[in-house]
């Protein structure tokens, strides 16, 4: 359920810079998530869908790009890739002293957009 108020930030941020930037149209949202964030691809599509009729990002693709999380054992040096649930010792020694990296981003990579009056098409990136 926590996609819904997730979603919203994403239409937020897109209809702000595409307005920003005089976008007639958002066509594609790129979307950045890391693969520990908790954020279901389905659910954030279906409730855009919903949220973004009647705006100028009605009918936009959004697009889902997963960040891996990584583990390295604090004994060995071994890093290897992890997800939920996450492991508590390490695939090549057994040590159970890990640090966890990435996989908890979640932003708005990029919208492309229709510009109609231009007659051209535009990329967005947040800064």
């Amino acid at each position: 359920m926590h996609e819904l108020p997730v979603t919203q930030g994403i239409l937020s941020v897109a209809l702000e810079a595409a307005q920003r930037n005089g976008a007639r149209r958002i066509t594609t949202i790129n979307l950045t998530i890391g693969d520990l964030a908790s954020i279901v691809d389905d659910s954030v599509q279906f409730y855009f869908d919903i949220l973004s009729k009647g705006t100028i990002a009605e009918g936009a693709v959004l697009c889902f790009r997963r960040q891996p999380a990584l583990a390295t054992c604090v004994d060995c040096g071994h890093q290897f890739p992890i997800s939920a649930p996450l492991t508590a010792t390490c695939s090549a020694c057994g040590g159970t002293r890990l640090h966890i990296s990435g996989g908890r981003e979640f932003f708005v990579e990029s919208i492309e957009v229709d510009d109609e009056d231009r007659g051209s098409a535009g990329d967005f990136e947040r800064e």
